[in-house]
């Protein structure tokens, strides 16, 4: 395992969602020293651990552990941005990153 490129995938993503690392490690219930030690690849992490932070990625795990993606849209949200303009697709991303941010975040009713 390259848990070196496993950690740069995760914190490129953490980032890309703009999470700070305190708020990601919130989200996983773990420490920020400890995201931060599988960011740099010093530790690896339980199956649990992987699961979560996929969820909260929304990266699949192959991904995460071996850099191989699929197609990352579905075919009709493809067809969709391939339609926009250069600024509407950026306007789109903003979006997206934003609902994806507050459904992570959401909390369920008791």
């Amino acid at each position: 395992m390259d848990w070196m490129a496993i950690g740069s995938r995760i914190r490129t993503q953490r980032e890309y969602l703009g999470y700070t690392r305190e708020q990601f490690a919130e989200l996983l219930d773990v420490t920020p020293k400890f995201c931060s030690d599988i960011e740099l690849g010093a530790k690896g992490m339980s199956v649990p651990t992987l699961c979560k932070i996929s969820r909260i990625l929304r990266l699949k795990t192959d991904y995460i552990l071996f850099g191989r993606q699929e197609a990352a849209f579905s075919e009709p949200l493809t067809l969709l941005l391939e339609s926009c303009t250069d600024s509407e697709r950026v306007y789109a991303e903003q979006l997206l990153k934003t609902f994806l941010i507050a459904m992570t975040t959401k909390k369920d009713p008791p």
